[in-house]
């Protein structure tokens, strides 16, 4: 092959190393949540990143089979073609051909190497890590179609590092993990602050936010013998007088022994101005019921689903046992309330 035609070659080389390395990185860099975002809005690239971070093990076997080709391309061309370049130069110089072959083969694998490195490896590793998500959605689409033509031998290939995994006795991944658990995050808090990188008042609304959601709400609820109620047939001056006795905004409406859910004193007040003849089971509203082992974060959850702000709490043969209501979730979370 011709000295041109070698350098030619390198080039492309060096620009498939390159190519390889920052899809490899971007892969692994990107954020999840950016990526569904981006696919979300349609942007290009964006939902075969996606498909390459769910195989990601498939895709960095193929960027690592790429890499390997690069390698041993540059290794087979570029360094034969510089030292055939240099060696002859020594000669004329007067080295002994011996000696001129030897000091030709190390030049030429220093400056194979260096290119390969910081040409080949260095920089669009950078480049990827500084922007992984655009360059996954840039890179990711053409990666991919290089994988899927030598998808056999790449699956082959990974289905022997895994099995060899397994012999370690660790289970290989496809994705990459970024979740860290409620354990781990509040260690990192603990650490934050120990550190003085927060201080005591932030680390314990970070800690509470994160134990208190799995606190049952059987803890937090007002026992039943403390709700306040009105009867369904209550008119609006008795539903106002209850809740000005009670000092609560917001009532139980019950029909006997049923509760048909809950009246606020604002819209008592509002029906009374506008000179409505109402009772309070015309203006409940519908109250979601929990079980005293259900959660903080499921509590809250099923009040935002339903857009109600109080909830009933039974037991688990269906007994009123309390009420819980939104503001002694969010009292609880941000500690404004006793443990």
């Amino acid at each position: 092959m011709s000295f041109p035609m070698a350098l030619f070659v390198t080039v492309l080389l060096l620009i498939g190393s390159g190519f390889f390395v920052a899809a490899e990185f971007a892969l692994v860099a990107a954020k999840r949540h950016r990526m569904e975002k981006a696919a979300a809005d349609g942007q290009r690239g964006a939902k075969a990143a996606l498909a390459g971070m769910r195989e990601l093990s498939l895709m960095l076997a193929g960027a690592q089979l790429g890499i390997t080709i690069c390698t041993l391309g540059l290794g087979s061309i570029s360094k034969p073609a510089i030292s055939h370049q240099v060696d002859p130069l020594l000669v004329k110089l007067g080295l002994p051909s011996g000696l001129s072959y030897g000091i030709a083969f190390a030049f030429a694998m220093i400056v194979v190497v260096f290119l390969h490195m910081v040409l080949g490896e260095m920089a669009p590793k950078s480049w990827a890590i500084a922007h992984p998500e655009r360059s996954a959605m840039l890179l990711t689409p053409p990666f991919r179609a290089l994988v899927k033509t030598v998808r056999p031998l790449i699956w082959l290939l990974n289905k022997v590092s895994n099995a060899l995994v397994r012999l370690c006795r660790v289970h290989p991944r496809d994705e990459l993990t970024a979740v860290h658990n409620r354990e781990q995050l509040t260690h990192l808090v603990a650490e934050s602050e120990r550190l003085g990188l927060i201080n005591r008042t932030d680390s314990e609304l970070i800690t509470r936010s994160l134990t208190e959601p799995q606190t049952p709400v059987s803890g937090l609820q007002t026992p039943a013998g403390d709700i306040i109620t009105v009867p369904a047939d209550a008119d609006l001056d008795a539903i106002l007088a209850k809740a000005t006795e009670a000092d609560r905004s917001r009532l139980l409406v019950h029909d006997g022994d049923t509760i048909l859910g809950s009246v606020h004193a604002r819209d008592a007040l509002v029906a009374r101005t506008r000179g409505r003849k109402v009772t309070a089971r015309q203006l409940a509203r519908p109250v979601p019921e929990l079980n005293e082992d259900d959660s903080v974060s499921h509590a809250v959850e099923q009040l935002r689903r339903n857009r109600a702000s109080l909830a009933l709490v039974r037991d688990r043969k269906g007994r009123l046992t309390g009420l819980i209501s939104l503001d002694d979730l969010i009292a609880r979370l941000m500690g404004l309330q006793a443990a």
